[in-house]
């Protein structure tokens, strides 16, 4: 006798209302990733960062708004697209830029570049270049928080590519097992790599995958920020409270293709430029504050200056940093 399937948990909520001062530091925050990350595709451009190299434009509002939510002592860890995440947990943009060149002043010493970097100040542990590796890494850190009982959760995200792995499941069924506070984020910029979600998902609503664990889950649009904040505020309440694991799908969308390597010829120049178009983050934001009287031209373009002047000045920093010395190579390796 078949039994039946339980039904995932969807959970609506409407945007978050954020006073405007609010508002503006949710709109700063973003803006410094898109002109942190439009640098770093330069200097890859010039030469000055080696490696892989995964950029974030476009999806700025989803670290931005779900970090918004936490608190000191919450936990993150996330895959190789990682520089927008490392800047909304407040690490410092000289350092973050001075690892991705390679130099001693960067978080990893130079050792890590783009996709391995780590801050345990920050609560931030990577940064994971093999796919979907940091799902249960994060369901380790959550295991931590419950058994030290520090009122903590952490915060795993993770892409559509990796939803189809097999550790994933695992680590959901341990998180709802065990009631882990936990919130697994589903980043779904519909390309995993150059295929789409069409193309690798049996089935494309990505945060149905919680049903099997009576998992609560919701879709979340994740191109407006206070959509996101407002979910991100009853995820991780839920987890925080000792509820167990909560997963969201944050339906966004990455202008650049999947690495600095890749053209990105799988998809049209149109459906990119619709994104930008009648999507974008910050756009959004922008239209926000100024329609709603909070801000106005001037405004803005003294932060868009601030954060250009910030960005700069990472840049240079980086630039100006010595590479590791050679020593280097025997420090921080297990034997």
């Amino acid at each position: 006798m078949a039994t039946a399937r339980r039904k995932p948990r969807v959970v609506e909520v409407e945007e978050a209302e954020v006073p405007a001062a609010q508002l503006l530091q949710l709109y700063r925050d973003m803006l410094l990733i898109r002109r942190f990350e439009e640098k770093a595709g330069q200097m890859y451009g010039m030469g000055l960062i080696g490696g892989f190299c995964h950029l974030y434009i476009g999806q700025e509002a989803v670290v931005v708004g779900m970090q918004s939510e936490t608190i000191e002592g919450d936990s993150v860890v996330t895959s190789y697209r990682d520089h927008g995440h490392m800047l909304a947990c407040g690490m410092d943009p000289k350092g973050v830029m001075a690892e991705l060149t390679g130099r001693r002043t960067g978080y990893s010493k130079g050792k890590g570049g783009s996709m391995h970097m780590f801050s345990r100040e920050k609560r931030f542990y990577g940064g994971h270049g093999i796919v979907a590796a940091q799902v249960p890494i994060g369901t380790g850190l959550a295991f931590s928080h419950r058994y030290n009982e520090d009122g903590h959760v952490c915060l795993t995200y993770l892409g559509d590519g990796a939803i189809n792995q097999g550790q994933v499941y695992e680590s959901f069924n341990m998180a709802a097992l065990w009631k882990l506070p936990v919130v697994y984020v589903i980043e779904n910029n519909r390309y995993g790599m150059g295929t789409s979600v069409a193309r690798a998902s049996a089935s494309q609503d990505l945060f149905t995958r919680a049903q099997p664990y009576g998992i609560p889950a919701q879709q979340v649009d994740g191109m407006n920020i206070l959509a996101v904040k407002a979910a991100a505020e009853v995820a991780i309440k839920h987890a925080r409270s000792g509820a167990g694991p909560y997963v969201l799908e944050m339906m966004t969308y990455r202008y650049r293709g999947h690495s600095m390597s890749d053209p990105a010829k799988y998809r049209s120049k149109d459906e990119v430029n619709r994104m930008r178009a009648e999507h974008d983050c910050i756009d959004q934001a922008r239209k926000r504050l100024i329609d709603g009287n909070m801000s106005d031209e001037n405004a803005l373009k003294a932060i868009d200056k601030e954060v250009k002047d910030i960005v700069a000045a990472a840049a240079q920093f980086a630039q100006d940093s010595p590479e590791p010395d050679p020593s280097e190579l025997w420090t921080d390796i297990l034997k």
